[in-house]
């Protein structure tokens, strides 16, 4: 059984991990929301102008009133610079979805790969999870070092399994961790 407690502050050996809030807007907007390079292999398109940041952030802050929902701004140096989340928290099979992004002037710095050891962390030592999972587009080689960096272990391949905004179909790697893997990872520190 799940012990949801919703997102919770995460400090990180350089970061925040940490609710989203509207005064986010602006440097969300600025740091990632509307480049291109960011958003390549995202199922959604750059925000145009900062209110459609505001719009995406209102629809987040209305979900933290829910205790199963968790997707944390990424804080580095006193501002957000990105955004990781579990989605989809399955109650019956305790398994979780992790999604990423961050702005593009931060990548290369190991930021996501500690950010996503210390949500694994908290899914599973907080939440109770039994698996977190994560897929990325075969050709966006970069998420998927994060994935494998933070310990997770490659399954297979998608083939085919979503249409990029270019029209084309892509495959996915899937990537994913166990608890007992994460356990056994976590012995030896």
């Amino acid at each position: 059984m799940l012990t949801h407690k919703g997102t919770q502050t995460i400090k990180t050996p350089r970061m925040v991990l940490r609710r989203f809030c509207s005064n986010d807007a602006q440097k969300m907007f600025d740091n990632w929301a509307n480049d291109e390079r960011v958003t390549q292999f995202l199922t959604w398109e750059p925000h145009r102008t900062v209110e459609d940041t505001k719009n995406v952030l209102s629809a987040w802050e209305e979900n933290y009133k829910n205790d199963n929902y968790y997707h944390w701004a990424l804080e580095f140096k006193g501002e957000p610079v990105g955004s990781i989340n579990i989605a989809d928290v399955s109650d019956r099979n305790h398994f979780g979805i992790a999604g990423y992004c961050l702005g593009f002037d931060y990548w290369g710095k190991g930021l996501m790969t500690e950010a996503l050891e210390s949500v694994i962390d908290y899914m599973f030592i907080e939440i109770g999870l039994h698996k977190v999972f994560a897929t990325h587009d075969s050709a966006n080689i970069g998420s998927g070092m994060v994935m494998l960096k933070a310990g997770m272990t490659r399954e297979g391949v998608m083939r085919e399994h979503y249409l990029r905004k270019d029209g084309r179909y892509a495959d996915l790697q899937v990537c994913s961790i166990l608890r007992s893997e994460w356990e056994t990872r976590h012995s030896f520190k």
